[in-house]
């Protein structure tokens, strides 16, 4: 088990590029299941979540590689197993993004219930409903998915009771082999969506829509071998824009969109920090003390709740109050008593933090409940005085390519330690 210790105060500064996104690489790889040859996938980040659908696809048959171009290359055509199970799938809530793909090529599919981080219910029932509405027929037997259709699936129109990005990936890619066209109203439109979208085109889909919330979708009878390649991480970008903006640094961050970033960056500039966009970077200044700001986290282009802690950890040192609603996720504030046990002044009310800015915050050891509490955690002890101790940091490495590394390129002092199961196990006998 893993630790990172942070020896904070240390502002800063410097350039390092974006990595793929693991919110787009996800379902990029779940459509390889839907392509009758092989997939070249370019920007895929090494991350855990990534390793797992690679395991999962290899299970199933599909061959899998990496070349020494960094690239990987998945042929699904062997592939003969319609099921992802649950010891294959318990640590990643992305596991139901295969479901739509299963059932359209197999006309059947077993999925196990999703797992993965613990920051709210994050149902599928729309998911199952969208598929029955194409004809499948769905049963949940011990913790499984068993979705059926034997004729096929066939058009239809969708429309989302609430907005769902794995939702409208998995019903996507399941109406790119249907018969007829399908609709999908209130659909997301985040860029991993769109990212989706288009590599699915560049392979023959016909899709149209997508970056809206109403995407329609005429079923092909087949996918042509091709390339997929990965966007840019806006949440990892962000994160180390804060992690600069936090310290009182400069940070760059290049290979990125910045239009991904709109409303992120739209809230940096009312701390007072200095925002500068090109073509493809990044740059976030503090300019003194960053300023109290309101934030409510809401669907793409709204403020995205994957920034909800990093962006709280910044106001934890910010002058004045600040506060933030967050409307997707139920239980999203684990971070706020880790954050507090470094002497951060919040106080929670439901869905909504009331954050008063500290001048100071102290190095202490805490421990990482989910993905992005764990990099608000890693944020706060940069700036934090003394060391910091984070635990649990295999949430980090869902999401986060070599997080030490990079932040240690920006003059970060953080250190990634090891602790043998050998030496747990011993200790736990000696206790």
């Amino acid at each position: 088990m893993d630790k990172i210790i942070i020896q904070g105060g240390v502002p800063l500064s410097g350039s390092i590029e974006a990595s793929g996104a693991k919110n787009a690489a996800l379902p990029l790889l779940a459509a390889a299941i839907l392509v009758d040859g092989p997939v070249t996938y370019r920007r895929i980040p090494h991350l855990r979540d990534i390793s797992t659908m690679m395991t999962l696809l290899a299970w199933q048959g599909a061959d899998v590689e990496y070349d020494d171009q960094h690239c990987l290359h998945v042929d699904t055509r062997p592939a003969s197993k319609s099921e992802a199970p649950y010891e294959l799938v318990k640590t990643m809530r992305a596991s139901s993004l295969v479901l739509g793909p299963l059932l359209a090529r197999f006309g059947q599919a077993r999925v196990s219930l999703p797992g993965g981080c613990a920051i709210g219910a994050r149902p599928i029932d729309m998911h199952l409903k969208g598929l029955e509405a194409m004809g499948a027929s769905i049963e949940v037997e011990q913790g499984d998915i068993v979705a059926r259709a034997a004729k096929g699936l066939s058009g239809a129109i969708i429309s989302f009771d609430q907005v769902t990005v794995t939702g409208t990936e998995n019903l996507m890619m399941a109406a790119v082999l249907a018969k007829g066209t399908t609709v999908l109203d209130n659909a997301a439109r985040e860029p991993e969506i769109v990212n989706l979208a288009e590599s699915l085109r560049g392979l023959g889909a016909d899709i149209e829509g997508d970056g809206t919330n109403r995407i329609v979708i005429q079923g092909v009878e087949r996918l042509e071998a091709g390339e997929m390649t990965t966007i840019a991480d806006r949440i990892e970008t962000a994160t180390y824009l804060a992690a600069g903006l936090i310290t009182g640094g400069d940070v760059t961050v290049t290979n990125v969109d910045p239009y991904a970033l709109e409303a992120f960056l739209a809230r940096v500039k009312d701390t007072g920090a200095l925002v500068e966009c090109g073509p493809d970077f990044v740059r976030c200044k503090a300019q003194g003390r960053l300023k109290a700001v309101d934030i409510h986290t809401l669907p793409h282009p709204g403020f995205p709740t994957d920034l909800q802690a990093q962006f709280m950890a910044m106001m934890t040192l910010a002058e004045g109050t600040s506060v933030v609603r967050e409307t997707i996720f139920e239980n999203r504030f684990m971070h706020v008593q880790e954050l507090a046990r470094m002497g951060a002044d919040i106080s929670l009310d439901g869905n909504t933090a009331v954050v008063h800015g500290c001048a100071r915050i102290s190095g202490a050891p805490v421990m990482a409940t989910d993905l992005r509490a764990s990099a608000s955690l890693v944020l706060a002890g940069l700036a934090a005085e003394g060391e910091t101790t984070v635990s649990r940091v295999y949430h980090i490495d869902r999401g986060y390519e070599r997080i030490e590394e990079k932040l240690g390129k920006l003059g970060a002092r953080i250190e990634r330690h090891s602790i043998s199961e050998n030496w747990m196990k011993g200790a736990q006998l000696n206790a």
